[in-house]
């Protein structure tokens, strides 16, 4: 192997290093960093490809920086002998280039070079190849190499990892896992055959019990046989007899039909004439009189009849739709009246608040002028020009409070300034007291702290003059043993020993190299006698595989093909084979397809049938249960006559508590109040108090009446619009009878009978495509064993070759020397080897032994002097110490003298200022006590004038808008509202009674028309009733001629 700028192996074509391995063993010694591991990482990244643990690649490469260079280039060869016997050189290189902060790591060329034919032949490989490359060649799994073979010093404690960590390195290193598998899977396909075999065996009971039914049912087939061509000959003879018979009863039976449809036609005639003879007779009974005339004046009567009711209807519409214009004027005056109450009530409750204001004001300017002490403020009520004085005379006295408040708080900021201003006099001298007593302090700590590291370091130096004559003594010892220990050396010696052995050694290894190469020469025939025989019976065993395949599937694949294939003729097969299964499957998904729309079509169809029948019975039942009968024009007929009259009455009693409270009013603020109604007067006090007092409980009782009538009319509107709204559930419900169920039925019974045609056809693709699967399930399950056939074939032609290999490398060998005796000469060349080793490692431990003990001397030398001036030049500052000690304490007792002289100074300030802080506090306090007692008689003066001001905001704002005007001119307009509702009353009740007369003549005409009706209908069916008689007698007539005794 040769190593060049690895680690700290050099980069120069001259710093290659090379490294010969000796067989069977080579032994790596030397001290430590002479580059043992570099050479073990060298040929694990060589074989494996792998780097070392905690390194990138740029730690493994020799530093930039050390070779002054940018980049750097390693390259590691390997020359060893592969598996076969064959001389191969592995060659990886690499690259380090030294960025800015760091170094960057790559691979470069990786080669395997081979000896063919006597010639090199190079392979350049990617990684991962070239990793196996070498793997193959060398015959060893990379866990072995990595975890076993090249085990890095800092991993080889790996069989102390934990459990799992520790299994997946022994899995790895064992290739367990391939194993494990490769037994799973002989698991599975056994426990597969297993069952195989199972069905086979349960397959060919049934099929032999076939097989004995099949002979038992050929043996009545042909026993039928034989009966039926026997019958067969009686039923000609018997046909022959039957020819005649059978035309004479096709006659009779045509004939009898014919008899039958008449007799069936006679009795219906029958009972029709039965039927409309009762029905006739019933009609009669139920007429009161016949009508005489003949049919043309019968009708004459019924069309005039028609042209009345039909002129009495269109009057009855004409009153109809008048009604409902009266009634709807009726409405607008109604909600109009009720509006203008509402708004008459709005406006009495402003004019009565509007009272109250004024009122209100007045009273709390009569309250702030007492408070003010103001006179010519007590009779009531005020005028606008005593309000402004009012007004002004307030303001005057609220900025004369404000001056006063702001005279007294000046005078009281003034004495807190000054009192301030003495305290920070006081506190100034303080604070200068305080300060000079604290620097004074610190500069002690500090002269104090100082004192004692000097006290320290004079005892610490007491001991020094013993010491230092110790050292004298030990130094003068140490330099003896120093130079009696390099005299006695004898290094260069034993390194002249070490060359000699090592050409010894060197010697040694080309011999073992010799007998290595010879032994291989042996080895290689020996493998080629012992591989021409395992070839052989390779070529055996698969012949023997062969014949198996050819007994296990010949009978399956010659039914199917009619041949035994090779593994492309059965692949093509089965490839037809699968496109005529998809080709079936195709058809089947597509008629899945339609049948699952088929299905999903029913579904919905049966779901809309379904939903449209719920909504049939939920339209039914909504419709029973809002109108409660099938004529839902008369119901609301009914209802409209009800709100008629509700609303006549709400707006009765919306008028009464307006008509009440003036009739009230009138009564009890005039002086000689008479009736509002008659204008009569009153006889009595008591008379007059009697009619105050019923219309007083009347009107009391208005609200509940209205309310509750009110509530009435919404709940017979709220009706009105249900019964409304089921117009069209009406018609929903006839046209759910009559047209949608109807067709949805139908097409249920279409959808049905195309899903049965479509279940035939799915079951007769599925059973196509079950006998098309089953042959291709049976030659896929024969296309693994046909492949390894082929391959077995292939495999057989490859042994012939190597078996005529083999036996040209056997041609002309003379094996002179044996094995056994090349053996015995490397075991002596290998323990001469290891002897002259083992003499080369004595000595370099002699030579290690006499340096260390050389260093170590110079060492101790080296220590005891320093420490021997360090003691010198310490004696040196001891005086000087001692006087800097005298100057510490003389200003230490100075300082403590200071502190103690401004204490005494600062017990006198801090009382004065304590009683100068008090006094501020409380003129502070007295400050606030008046400027919150100011302030709040300003904000009560401020707070009576606010609510003033806001009551005669509110009066000007209703005497400017006009509210007492606006008043008077509702009133007005009520009074004439309640006029034209009256008169549209009247009309309303006139043109009902002119409807009642026009629907009562109209329910008489309607009598007159059924009875009419009925005449017509009675002369119609007379007619009908002739017509069957007539049909009647001609079926008799008919039958008769036909003999019907003779064909009985």
């Amino acid at each position: 192997m040769s190593i060049l700028g690895v680690r700290s192996f050099g980069i120069e074509d001259k710093d290659k290093q090379i490294i010969s391995f000796f067989s069977p063993l080579t032994v790596l010694v030397g001290p430590n960093g002479a580059g043992k591991t570099t050479i073990i990482e060298c040929l694990k990244y060589a074989t494996s490809g792998e780097l070392p643990p905690s390194s990138k690649g740029g730690a493994f490469v020799h530093d930039p920086k050390d070779a002054h260079e940018t980049e750097v280039r390693a390259q590691i060869r390997l020359l060893f002998t592969d598996v076969n016997g064959e001389k191969v050189t592995i060659h990886r290189s690499m690259s380090c280039t030294q960025k800015a902060k760091n170094c960057t790591f790559k691979s470069l060329e990786q080669v395997i070079t081979r000896m063919k034919d006597g010639k090199k032949v190079s392979l350049p490989s990617k990684c991962g190849e070239l990793d196996r490359e070498m793997i193959s060649a060398l015959g060893v799994s990379k866990p072995v190499l990595n975890h076993v073979i090249f085990c890095h010093q800092e991993e080889s404690n790996w069989p102390l990892s934990e459990g799992k960590a520790l299994k997946d390195k022994f899995d790895s290193i064992f290739a367990a896992t391939k194993y494990i598998k490769a037994l799973e899977i002989m698991r599975q396909q056994r426990l597969k055959q297993t069952q195989t075999v199972k069905e086979c065996q349960i397959e060919l009971r049934y099929l032999k019990q076939n097989k004995e039914k099949a002979q038992q049912i050929r043996d009545i087939v042909a026993t039928k046989e034989s009966q039926l061509i026997s019958s067969k000959s009686n039923i000609q003879q018997i046909d022959g007899q039957i020819e005649p018979l059978e035309n004479r009863l096709i006659d009779i039976d045509s004939k009898f039909g014919m008899v039958m449809k008449l007799d069936n036609d006679i009795k219906a005639l029958d009972s029709r004439k039965k039927q409309m003879e009762e029905d006739n007779k019933e009609l009669e009974e139920k007429m009161e009189q016949v009508f005489q005339g003949s049919d043309e004046e019968l009708q004459d009567v019924y069309q005039n009849h028609q042209r009345t009711v039909r002129e009495k209807e269109r009057r009855l519409t004409d009153y109809q739709r008048d009604l409902e214009r009266a009634g709807r004027e009726c409405q607008r005056l109604n909600r109009v009246r009720a509006d203008l109450l509402v708004e008459q009530g709005r406006l009495q409750l402003e004019a009565d608040r509007h009272a109250q204001n004024i009122k209100n004001r007045d009273a709390h300017v009569r309250s702030l002028s007492s408070y003010l002490e103001m006179e010519g403020y007590d009779r009531l009520p005020f005028t606008s020009l005593q309000l402004e004085s009012f007004h002004r005379h307030v303001s005057q006295r609220l900025e004369q409070e404000r001056e006063t408040l702001r005279q007294i708080m000046d005078d009281l900021q003034e004495k807190e300034q000054q009192k301030q201003q003495s305290m920070d006099e006081m506190r100034d001298k303080k604070t200068g007291l305080e300060r000079t007593v604290e620097l004074k302090r610190d500069m002690q700590g500090k002269k104090q702290q100082e004192l004692r590291n000097i006290r320290a370091d004079l005892q610490r130096l007491e001991g020094s003059s013993s010491r230092l004559q110790e050292l004298e003594n030990e130094l003068t010892k140490l330099e003896r043993e120093l130079q009696q220990a390099v005299r006695s050396s004898s290094v260069e010696e034993l390194r002249t020993d070490i060359e000699e052995l090592q050409k010894v050694k060197t010697d040694l290894d080309r011999t073992q190299k010799q007998l290595d190469q010879e032994m291989q020469n042996l080895n290689a025939h020996t493998t080629a006698r012992t591989q021409m025989d395992m070839l052989k019976k390779d070529e055996a065993e698969k012949e023997e595989q062969i014949r198996k395949i050819k007994s296990r599937h010949g009978d399956d694949l010659v039914s199917l093909l009619g041949h035994f294939p090779n593994k492309r003729e059965l692949e093509d097969w089965i490839y037809s084979k699968s496109k005529e299964i998809n080709s079936t499957r195709d058809r089947l998904g597509k008629l899945n397809k339609d049948l699952a729309s088929s299905e999903q079509k029913k579904s919905h169809i049966a779901a809309e049938l379904r939903k449209k029948e719920q909504q049939l019975m939920s339209d039914e039942e909504r419709f029973f249960s809002v109108c409660g009968s099938q004529d839902l024009e008369q119901d609301l007929g009914k209802l409209q006559e009800d709100l008629e009259k509700i609303s006549k009455q709400r707006a009765m009693l919306a008028g009464a508590t307006a008509v009440y409270s003036q009739f009230i009013s009138q009564l009890t603020e005039e002086r000689a109040p008479c009736c509002p109604v008659c204008q009569r007067t009153f006889p009595s006090e008591s008379d007059l108090q009697e009619v105050i007092n019923d219309m007083q409980s009347k009107l009391r009782l208005v609200p509940d009446k209205l309310k509750n009538t009110e509530q009435d009319l919404k709940r017979k509107e709220k009706k009105k619009d249900e019964m409304m709204a089921l117009r069209p559930v009406r018609q929903s419900i006839v046209q759910f009878q009559e047209k949608e169920l109807p067709e949805l039925r139908n097409r249920l019974q279409i959808v049905n009978r195309d899903i049965e045609k479509l279940k035939a056809d799915v079951e007769e693709q599925e059973t196509l495509q079950g006998t098309l699967m089953s042959e291709e399930e049976t030659a896929k399950a024969c296309l693994p064993d046909v492949s390894l056939m082929d391959r077995y074939q292939m495999d057989l032609k490859e042994l012939e070759r190597k078996i005529a290999q083999q036996a040209t490398k056997l041609q002309g060998v003379d094996l002179t020397r044996t094995i056994q005796q090349v053996s015995q000469e490397k075991q002596e060349t290998q323990h001469k080897l290891d002897t002259t080793s083992s003499k080369m490692e004595l000595k370099h431990k002699l030579i290690q032994g006499q340096q260390d003990q050389i260093q170590k001397l110079k060492s101790e030398v080296n220590e005891t002097r320093a420490e021997k001036l360090q003691l010198s030049s310490n004696m040196q500052k001891r005086q000087q110490l001692e006087q800097q000690s005298v100057e510490f304490t003389t200003e230490i007792q100075a300082l403590t003298r200071d502190i103690r002289e401004a204490k005494e100074q600062l017990s006198p300030l801090s009382a004065t200022l304590e009683k100068l802080q008090q006094e501020k506090q409380e003129l502070m306090e007295r400050r606030r006590q008046k400027q919150e007692e100011g302030q709040e008689k300003i904000n009560a003066i401020k707070e009576k004038v606010k609510t003033i001001t806001a009551f005669e905001r509110d009066i000007t704002k209703y005497t400017e808008e006009g509210k007492h005007e606006y008043k008077e001119q509702k009133e007005a307009e009520l009074q004439e509202t309640n006029t034209q509702f009256h008169e549209a009353e009247k009309q309303k009740e006139k043109i009902n009674k002119d409807m009642g007369n026009i629907r009562q003549d109209v329910d008489t005409q309607k009598i007159q028309e059924r009875w009419l009706q009925d005449n017509l209908t009675l002369r119609k069916r007379v007619e009908e009733l002739k017509e069957v008689v007539a049909k009647r007698e001609a079926r008799m007539k008919e039958m008769g001629n036909m003999q019907v005794l003779q064909l009985r």
